[in-house]
């Protein structure tokens, strides 16, 4: 039996790229929530429940772009120069949210300009993460195998939406975690962020639902006609009742609810955009089979990923089981 190895990759980039987002989802969050926790004790304690594995979770980002580059070079290709701009202010921020974790301890009185650096780094690269999703999801233009849009292409109604929506979905993964992972005032502090990001996200989520259908044909046929419907129809079902067990778990105070709730939203929404991508890669132009390299290259690269995406998983499964359980104040990992 002929193997479809383009079919599979796209499978193993869906599954990186899905990873990073809820991995590194919760550690964002907690930066765009900075400024809102009200004393540097807080503070330590935040950043404390992420320091031992941020920086594991961003692997799975380094999987996906390299990925791309090395197993769909056309989609790599049309993709990266019409969004260069939010692309490369996702990774300033990322640099400047990773340096504030080493330097914001090592210094006391300079440290709230650290503060703010990992502050403004995470809702950078979330905002800029949600303008890269709205921009691949409204189309790329594309002629000749090639890009053939301007430089502002990325930068509508639209994508400003999907990334305010980003941001306000990490922020509710980012409390969700707090409530998991810490107790007393922050916790306290933590339900109530999870409130207002709660209703914000799932109201965004609405939002960004009805209007998607309305930016290309196919998806309005991927979600509103027959048989299509049938495999669609599950994703809202399921998105409401995740909705519901968040709101459920905040209200009679659960700690890890809410958090696997959140979770579920984010998986949800990105099964809804696999329902309305495949089997494009650059939609609605260029599809995984038109985009891959050659099967001799995939294949080699298949031996290389069998091994390192379960040395990945094992890696990070560790280290979340070794830090498990609360963090206190006057903890740390620096």
């Amino acid at each position: 039996m002929e193997i479809d190895l383009p079919f599979i990759w796209a499978g193993l980039i869906a599954f990186a790229v899905l990873a990073y987002v809820i991995l590194d989802g919760f550690d964002l969050g907690l930066g765009i929530l900075f400024p809102f926790m009200r004393t540097g004790g807080q503070r330590d304690v935040a950043m404390n429940t992420v320091a031992p594995v941020w920086d594991g979770n961003e692997t799975w980002l380094v999987l996906g772009g390299g990925g791309l580059f090395a197993v769909f070079p056309l989609a790599y290709a049309v993709i990266m120069p019409a969004l260069y701009a939010p692309i490369i202010a996702m990774l300033l921020g990322l640099i400047f949210r990773g340096v504030a974790f080493e330097f914001r301890w090592k210094t006391k009185e300079n440290q709230w300009v650290w503060d703010w650096s990992f502050a403004l780094g995470s809702l950078t690269a979330a905002f800029a993460q949600g303008i890269t999703l709205g921009a691949l999801v409204q189309g790329i233009e594309v002629a000749n195998r090639g890009y053939a849009g301007g430089w502002w292409d990325w930068l509508t109604p639209f994508s400003i939406l999907t990334g305010f929506a980003v941001v306000v979905g990490y922020a509710l993964l980012g409390a969700t975690w707090l409530i998991y992972k810490t107790e007393g005032a922050l916790q306290q502090q933590a339900y109530g962020w999870a409130w207002t990001t709660g209703f914000g996200t799932v109201f965004l989520i609405g939002i960004v639902s009805m209007w998607t259908p309305f930016l290309d044909d196919v998806f309005m046929q991927r979600w509103f006609s027959f048989p299509a419907i049938i495999y669609s129809a599950p994703v809202p079902i399921l998105v409401a009742a995740a909705a519901y067990s968040l709101l459920v778990g905040l209200k009679e105070r659960h700690e890890l609810r809410p958090f696997v709730s959140a979770l579920a939203l984010f998986v949800l929404c990105f099964v809804g955009l696999g329902i309305g991508f495949y089997p494009y890669i650059v939609p609605h132009s260029i599809t995984i089979w038109d985009a891959a390299a050659p099967d001799s290259s995939l294949m080699f690269l298949l031996y290389g990923a069998s091994v390192l995406i379960p040395l990945i998983l094992a890696y990070t499964a560790y280290s979340y089981w070794v830090f498990r359980g609360k963090v206190r104040e006057g903890d740390g990992y620096h």
